[in-house]
């Protein structure tokens, strides 16, 4: 029998749940937000309660099917095998284009010490694929290294983010703020509904939450405590630090900026200081792409391991890193980040993060649905079974908004990228066809 004093807490988790959410999904938003208005802040408000749902639920999941494979797994538990396949194949391609996302606030950050970077959408492009490529042959050492590198820069966003939230009133002006609220003067659930995509993206990675369900204390009560706690957490510091910062730095200069939370901190102290949060940002982001490459090649290994992908995905190097996975999805996200050039980083990541949000959206729809036929199995009493259900029609809900809200454009490619998807599977699905039983003796 484990020990258990050797577990984490309620606390620990709830700690380890936050800090994985946070990551580098808050560095750019600000200035994303500042186009439509302070309004758009009120999209946190219903992002929080749904988020808080979605995490809930896939946490009652984690606890009730003990098999591997998250999201795509529970997903084929309902829907079958194309069912898992689809889950696995859209999940890889919201992190092949979250990832691009990333490098561009990592480049916006990164232009104030190389201006030549925001010369253009061709000088945008290269910083881009540089740092795609950089993060992603820098994890051909394996997992070691990159969980290190990862679990210490990801403080790099957290502590500047955090700091804001509390210090940051003491710089507030209220002039400010209402001269930021709604500037283009639009109705108000339009101008909720534009924001709900950049809302989500900072909260995307809340499906991992039950990862560490084995090695926590009293982990059915403790894991679906830790997902709400820690996703109100979160949920807490992103709602503070985005509506402090709007309130200290005119909308205008907010809406423009590559780097506003360096802007945010130029302004409340010196351009030094504000230099100090740009370094920090910078490795920040590397550090959270370092570890969402390592992510997204062993989604890919997962999936081929179990027959769904290419079996290269599946080789691995001596280190344990899936190298040719990792090449593989460098040269696809090369592709993206050619298809968004822009010379304006805040609408490429934009444009992004909407279709980013649409195929991570699908995947949760699927394997959340398959909740009920997971306590089905698990023949939960009446109780859990009618609270899981309340969370889950509240998950359900959100996410169905979440994907109206993403836009005709984004929801349009999302379906194209599906009817693909199920065209790909129609190529693999006979390796999943049972051998008929041998026929008996004639009568």
């Amino acid at each position: 029998m484990a020990d258990s004093s050797k577990k984490m807490s309620l606390m620990g988790l709830t700690t380890l749940v936050a800090v994985n959410m946070m990551g580098s999904g808050i560095i750019m938003l600000p200035a994303n937000m500042a186009q439509i208005g302070a309004v758009s802040l009120l999209s946190w408000a219903i992002t929080a309660v749904g988020s808080m749902a979605i995490a809930y639920s896939f946490a009652q999941c984690g606890l009730f099917c003990a098999r591997s494979g998250g999201m795509s797994a529970y997903t084929e538990e309902a829907h079958g095998k194309s069912g898992f396949f689809m889950a696995s194949f859209l999940y890889y391609l919201s992190l092949a284009i979250g990832n691009v996302a990333i490098a561009i606030s990592a480049v916006g950050y990164i232009t104030p010490f190389i201006p030549w970077l925001g010369t253009g959408a061709t000088p945008l492009f290269v910083g881009v694929v540089a740092l795609l490529w950089l993060t992603t042959v820098a994890n051909f050492g394996g997992p070691k290294l990159t969980g290190r590198i990862g679990a210490f820069t990801v403080w790099g966003v957290i502590i500047p983010v955090a700091g804001l939230s509390v210090m940051g009133w003491f710089w507030f002006k209220s002039d400010v703020f209402a001269q930021a609220w709604n500037p283009h003067g639009a109705p108000l659930g339009e101008a909720i509904s534009s924001s709900i995509p950049l809302t989500l993206w900072a909260f995307l990675g809340m499906e991992s939450a039950a990862a560490n369900s084995d090695a926590v204390e009293n982990p059915k009560r403790n894991v679906p405590l830790a997902c709400l706690f820690g996703t109100g957490g979160a949920a807490v510091v992103y709602i503070l630090s985005t509506t402090v910062i709007q309130g200290i730095v005119p909308n205008e200069a907010l809406a423009h900026s590559t780097a506003p939370f360096a802007l945010v901190y130029s302004t409340m102290f010196t351009p030094w200081v504000g230099n100090l949060i740009l370094a920090l940002a910078v490795a920040a982001c590397v550090g959270s792409l370092l570890g969402w490459q390592f992510t997204l090649s062993q989604v890919s290994k997962a999936a081929a391991d179990q027959r769904m992908f290419p079996k290269f995905f599946a080789r691995v190097t001596a280190a344990e890193a899936p190298v040719v996975g990792m090449v593989v999805a460098g040269v696809l996200q090369t592709l993206m980040a050619v298809s968004t050039m822009s010379p304006d980083a805040a609408a490429q990541f934009g444009k992004l993060v909407n279709l980013a949000a649409v195929t991570n959206l699908i995947p949760y729809v699927t394997s959340l649905s398959a909740l009920l036929i997971i306590m089905h199995k698990a023949q939960v009493s009446a109780s859990v079974f009618n609270r899981n259900m309340l969370a889950l029609l509240v998950a359900m809900a959100y996410s169905f908004y979440a994907l109206y809200a993403s836009g005709q454009e984004a929801v349009f490619g999302g379906m194209i990228v599906m009817a693909v998807g199920y065209l790909i599977y129609g190529f693999i699905a006979h390796r999943f066809i049972e051998a008929p039983a041998a026929a008996g003796p004639r009568a």
